[in-house]
C-alpha cells in the first residue's frame, strides 16, 4: 500500500513528484542505473534523451527482476551532469511513472559520473 502526498500544506509546488510517499510492504532498492545496454554498450553518446530512456528501461528491467513494476516506485534520485537536460529527463520520466501518484524525488547536479560519456544516473526505491 502506498500513499502519495503530492503537495502537503505549506510546501512549494511540484513538477512531477510527490513531496512524501508512505508505504507498507517489501522495499526494493535499485542501484544507480546508467545508459548502458544489456551488453554493456553506451546508448546515446551525446544524446541526453536516448541516455535517459535507456536508464528508465534499465530501471524497469531491474524492478521486474525484483518482482516490481514502475507504478510501485516510491523514490527516484537523479544525478545529472548538465541541468540543461532536466526538461528531457522530465519528459521521458513522465512516460514511465504514474502521473497521478508520482514517486518522491531528489535531483543532484554532479561534475561527472563514473564514465565521462554518461550524462545521467538514476537510483530508485520501490514498495512491493
Amino acid at each position: 500500500m502506498q500513499q502519495h502526498h503530492l503537495r502537503p500544506d505549506g510546501l512549494p509546488p511540484v513538477n512531477g513528484y510527490s513531496h512524501a510517499v508512505s508505504f507498507s510492504g517489501r522495499m526494493v532498492v535499485i542501484s544507480g542505473q546508467v545508459p548502458l545496454d544489456g551488453k554493456g554498450h553506451l546508448v546515446g553518446a551525446g544524446d541526453p534523451e536516448a541516455q535517459v530512456r535507456q536508464v528508465f528501461e534499465n530501471l524497469k528491467t531491474a524492478l521486474a527482476a525484483a518482482g516490481a513494476e514502475m507504478e510501485q516506485l516510491v523514490k527516484l534520485t537523479y544525478f545529472l551532469t548538465d541541468l540543461a537536460d532536466l526538461d528531457v529527463v522530465r519528459r521521458v520520466r513522465d512516460e514511465y511513472i504514474s502521473l497521478e501518484n508520482p514517486p518522491a524525488s531528489s535531483l543532484v547536479q554532479v561534475s561527472g559520473l563514473v564514465n565521462p560519456a554518461f550524462r545521467v544516473e538514476i537510483e530508485a526505491l520501490a514498495a512491493v
